[in-house]
C-alpha cells in the first residue's frame, strides 16, 4: 500500500519498494526559472546522496532520476526520534561527522531525518543539503539537530554527548563546530531575550 506525504518543496509516494520524491511547481516563479531550479535541485540531491554513500553513510540506493523527480530505495525502519539512546546518538554523530568530512551538510538534519534499520542508522530526506566546507554550515547543521534532541527527549544533555564524541571521532574539524555550535546558540538565545 502506498502512502503519499506532502512537503513544502515536494510530494513522497512511498510504496514497498520504491519511493518516488517530486518536486513540486511553484506558481509564484517564472516557469523557465522554477523549471530549472527544480531540476538542478533534484540532480544536485542525487548526486550528493550518492557521494554520501561513497563516505560510507547508509542513504537510500537512487534507481533512477527524471527531470523533477528521484526514484529511491524504500527504507522500512523507525525514525530515529522514538528509539534514541546514547549508542544511536553516538553512532549518529560518527555518521554526521563523515559527511561533514566529505564537504556535505545535511540542511534538515533532524532525528525524523534518520532511520533506524536492524543496526544501522540511514541519513533521508537531502532536498536542502548543500557542499559546503565552512564552519558556519557545519555548526548550522549540528545546531539543528541539537535543537531537535532539546525539544524532544528529557535525556538531551547525555544524548548531545554521545553525539559529541562520535562526531569528534571521525572529523578532525569537530572541535571548532562545536564551539561554533555553542556561539550559535548563544546568538539565539540573546535575540529571544533582547526585547
Amino acid at each position: 500500500m502506498a502512502v503519499e506525504r506532502r512537503g513544502a518543496e515536494a510530494v513522497v509516494l512511498i510504496e514497498d519498494d520504491k519511493t518516488i520524491k517530486t518536486r513540486l511547481k511553484k506558481d509564484y516563479r517564472i516557469r523557465e526559472l522554477d523549471e530549472r531550479l527544480r531540476s538542478e535541485r533534484t540532480r544536485a540531491e542525487a548526486k550528493i546522496m550518492s557521494e554520501a554513500r561513497k563516505l560510507g553513510i547508509p542513504t537510500p540506493i537512487i534507481y533512477d532520476v527524471g527531470r523533477f523527480s528521484l526514484v529511491m530505495e524504500t527504507i522500512h525502519g523507525t525514525p530515529l526520534k522514538d528509539v534514541i539512546d546514547v549508542d544511536k546518538a553516538r553512532t549518529a554523530g560518527m555518521l554526521v561527522g563523515k559527511l561533514h568530512s566529505g564537504g556535505i551538510i545535511h540542511g534538515d538534519l533532524t532525528t525524523s531525518n534518520m532511520l533506524v534499520r536492524g543496526e544501522r542508522i540511514y541519513l533521508i530526506d537531502f532536498g536542502l543539503s548543500f557542499w559546503d566546507e565552512m564552519l558556519e554550515s557545519r555548526g548550522v547543521d549540528v545546531h539543528v539537530f541539537y535543537q531537535t534532541l532539546v525539544s524532544s527527549h528529557k535525556d538531551h544533555e547525555k544524548l548531545m554527548a554521545a553525539f559529541a564524541e562520535g562526531y569528534c571521532s571521525t572529523f578532525k574539524g569537530a572541535t571548532e563546530v562545536l564551539e561554533r555550535v555553542r556561539e550559535i546558540e548563544y546568538r539565539g538565545r540573546y535575540k529571544t531575550e533582547t526585547p
